[in-house]
């Protein structure tokens, strides 16, 4: 059974920086692309970062780029988000997410395997 566990949430003043960790099971990681996704109270989800099965390929919502890094490791299958200069916009429930495929996707429908979040709190 597949499985995503989100770690590494809390809270954290503006300007501050967090590493959001995801710890895969039971499904094909090293063949898996890996999505982030963050949803804020009374809001959709919103896409923020992904990163392809090769790591040839990283997308990052506008929102984060230039402040964010997606990783991965394929060995130990993990994946990372790194996200600096923290602003209280950033403040949601952080998932990760898992698909198979050729081609990188951004939109949350297009992933099967999911996580169950990480609060991130930014207070200004």
């Amino acid at each position: 059974q597949a499985q995503l566990v989100e770690s590494g949430g809390g809270l954290v003043q503006a300007g501050g920086s967090l590493r959001l960790s995801c710890a895969a099971s039971g499904l094909a990681f090293s063949t898996s692309n890996i999505g982030w996704f963050r949803q804020a109270p009374g809001k959709g989800q919103e896409f923020v970062a992904a990163i392809s099965w090769a790591t040839t390929t990283t997308y990052y919502a506008d929102s984060v780029k230039g402040r964010s890094t997606i990783s991965r490791d394929n060995k130990k299958t993990t994946a990372a988000l790194q996200v600096n200069s923290l602003k209280p916009e950033d403040t949601a429930v952080y998932y990760c997410a898992a698909v198979r495929g050729l081609r990188l996707p951004t939109s949350p429908n297009e992933y099967d395997y999911w996580g169950q979040g990480t609060q991130v709190t930014v207070s200004s």
